[in-house]
């Protein structure tokens, strides 16, 4: 049986709340890893500080962001002013920190990018929830989306 919109609404904050938690730590240290490994200049020294501050930001990420998604979910739909993913997207700040304090270059980026994300300089932006490292994840949005419609037009 389907649930009413409200309720699956609700339903799919709770799973991608659960899921976006969950996959940033990970994902945070990869994303670090991936740009020291393609920059590969960094000292041992650097590097490991750096993958050692990626380790210990990635639950703070997934505190931080997880508290934004918590308080969009309980918005009621109309009030809504973004978008999970855009939540999700604000993620780079600290691996981005992470990256600039070891002296990382900036990456060359494609103009949408640079032009959608000029904060992003090295390219971290998730482009779905799945890009998490999660590929359940990826469907999520465009459900969540869908429900959120669904809600808006069922509403009193």
């Amino acid at each position: 049986m389907d649930l009413p919109p409200a309720e699956r609404l609700d339903e799919l904050g709770a799973v991608i709340l659960d899921g976006v938690t969950r996959a940033l730590p990970g994902w945070v240290e990869r994303s670090v890893t991936r740009i020291l490994d393609a920059w590969a200049r960094a000292a041992p020294e650097i590097r490991a500080r750096a993958l050692a501050e990626a380790s210990a930001a990635g639950p703070e990420v997934a505190r931080r962001v997880g508290a934004e998604l918590a308080d969009l979910f309980a918005t009621p739909a109309a009030e809504q002013r973004t978008t999970p993913l855009e939540i999700v997207r604000g993620s780079v700040l600290e691996p981005t920190a992470i990256l600039r304090r070891a002296g990382v270059g900036e990456v060359a980026r494609d103009p949408f990018d640079e032009r959608a994300w000029p904060d992003d300089v090295y390219g971290l932006v998730p482009r779905t929830l799945g890009d998490l490292g999660d590929p359940e994840l990826a469907p999520l949005h465009l459900a969540w989306g869908v429900a959120k419609a669904a809600r808006l037009r069922d509403r009193p």
